[in-house]
């Protein structure tokens, strides 16, 4: 089963090639996705990883509160999107 994460306080020149890396070194990443403001197109400093349960699991323990280009990540389970 896929668990999505969670990628907050992200730098902003973070690209979503960046974001699948670093957390590909806890294992295979689905998909890697960043949010951009609708109107400027630029990346709000925020994302989400999709990654197997066991996986995301250790990837969350390890990169939560890690530092990444200068900034100190959030990084946990991602709330679902309500209907």
């Amino acid at each position: 089963m896929a668990k999505s994460i969670y990628i907050g306080n992200l730098p902003w020149s973070t690209t979503e090639e960046q974001l699948k890396q670093l957390f590909q070194e806890f294992g295979a990443v689905l998909s890697a996705k960043l949010i951009y403001d609708r109107e400027t197109k630029k990346p709000k400093g925020f994302g989400f990883v999709e990654m197997d349960d066991n996986e995301a699991l250790t990837a969350i323990e390890k990169l939560n509160a890690s530092e990444y280009g200068g900034r100190t990540l959030k990084v946990n389970e991602a709330n679902q999107k309500k209907q």
